[in-house]
């Protein structure tokens, strides 16, 4: 027996709209969206309401017909009708500003609510070729709601929280503080894009949003929960492309680079990390460049192209060397030399250079501990106990597997239960050796926990 549809019901009754008129609204929807056999009557409106639920894309339609009642967005999901299509419209890369604004304010909705589809959805692999593409290619247009102005002040209050939500991300995890952020961002950030603003606040604002809808992503991916990332970071690369700043949508294009070879597609990583490259061709932010040189190097290690890795190491490290922080964006205050060397060190470690991996591990942990990162710190040492054990050394891997493990365990992080476990995966050829068995006891509660 079906459960009546209270929510469906809630929306009917708020709107003074009759079973039978909402059917013809339907109907005209329907025919809107080129849907002419879509042809509900009042009946079949009482079955919705009695708790059936209709097949797509009625959802959706009726989603439509009660948002222009209202004059503003009522989703599937306020209907008490599933997610609709709001899953694969966060993948999407919508040329409309206005449809963009809506997507990544459903899915920061969706986020907040713990929503199943988010965490069930799969890692789309070649999503990005779109997005990527169009970031180098679209002009915009918008047409801003009416209602109050937004002013630059409010624009600077936004900016002035994500230095606080990024050393949160830095210092704890992305598990830490994300929700946080989601609700944040939903409350008193997504609204503002709603509202009329003059050319230079909406640059301002959409540069502002696309930065914390990033990190809001790069939590995500820190915390494994990839496929809610890669839709925050789709979002985010179309606010970037908005505010018409090209080092800020590159830096996007860095993050969907590295989880794309993370997740095991080192080819669209490296392509991600060259439209990166290509879109900063005109800009001027070494940092950025450094991080992309760096995240191509990894996606070539991992595709067997030694010679090419090497080389854009190179690159990285040269476009380092020009980087001024006083004059880089707050986003790329954390490309520094603990990130780079440790990316580099993962880099090498992927070539079978255990050497070259030792030397750069040890400088990210070196600097990663005067600014008391865990998180980098973990990773770093993972990568130079993988050095000791591609060199036999069992003892020296064994010691910088407990400082990885000691690390992870002071933060929320996905990225560095993954290195213990990598580790962990990677001693197996040491067989029972009693290092062996006793880090795989001391790592069980810190994998378990996680």
């Amino acid at each position: 027996m079906n459960t009546p549809n209270d929510q469906l019901a809630y929306w009917l009754g708020r709107s003074t709209i009759s079973n039978k008129e909402l059917a013809r609204l339907a109907q005209s929807k329907a025919r809107e969206w080129g849907q002419p056999n879509i042809a509900p009557n009042a009946t079949r409106v009482r079955r919705w309401l009695e708790g059936e639920t209709p097949r797509p894309p009625v959802p959706d339609i009726l989603a439509g017909v009660f948002s222009d009642h209202f004059g503003f967005r009522v989703t599937t999901y306020d209907l008490g009708l599933g997610e609709g299509s709001s899953t694969d419209a966060a993948l999407a890369y919508d040329p409309s500003f206005a449809v963009t604004v809506e997507v990544v304010a459903d899915l920061g909705r969706a986020d907040v609510d713990r929503r199943k589809f988010l965490a069930a959805a799969p890692f789309a692999a070649v999503a990005g070729v779109g997005p990527s593409r169009d970031w180098l290619l679209n002009t915009l247009d918008q047409e801003p709601e009416p209602g109050p102005r937004v002013r630059i002040e409010d624009v600077l209050s936004v900016k002035n929280m994500f230095a606080s939500f990024q050393r949160m991300d830095v210092l704890q995890g992305g598990g830490s503080g994300r929700l946080v952020l989601a609700e944040y961002m939903n409350h008193h950030v997504y609204p503002l894009l709603r509202r009329s603003h003059d050319d230079t606040v909406r640059r301002a604002l959409c540069e502002a949003a696309a930065e914390q809808t990033y990190l809001l992503g790069w939590m995500a991916y820190d915390n494994g929960e990839h496929s809610t990332a890669q839709r925050y970071l789709i979002q985010s690369l179309r606010l970037a492309e908005e505010s018409q700043n090209a080092p800020l949508g590159a830096h996007v294009l860095a993050g969907m680079a590295d989880q794309a070879t993370l997740l095991g597609n080192p080819a669209e990583g490296r392509r991600l990390a060259q439209a990166g490259r290509q879109g900063l061709s005109r800009s001027e932010s070494p940092a950025c460049l450094a991080d992309l040189w760096c995240l191509e190097a990894r996606a070539l290690a991992l595709l067997d192209d030694k010679v090419a890795a090497a080389r854009a190491v190179v690159q990285s490290e040269r476009a380092y060397e020009r980087v001024d922080l006083t004059t880089e964006p707050d986003w790329a205050a954390f490309i520094d030399p603990a990130y780079l060397h440790g990316e580099h060190a993962n880099t090498m470690r992927d070539m079978g250079d255990a050497e070259s991996a030792e030397q750069h591990a040890r400088r990210s942990i070196e600097h990663a501990k005067k600014q008391k990162r865990a998180r980098r710190g973990a990773m770093s040492q993972a990568a130079l106990a993988v050095s000791h054990l591609q060199r036999r050394d069992l003892d020296g891997a064994y010691a910088a597997g407990l400082r990885t493990l000691s690390l992870s365990g002071q933060v929320k992080s996905s990225r560095a239960v993954e290195a213990v476990q990598d580790l962990q995966r990677r001693m197996q050829t040491f067989g029972s050796d009693r290092l062996v068995a006793d880090f795989n006891e001391r790592a069980r509660a810190l994998v378990a926990a996680a």
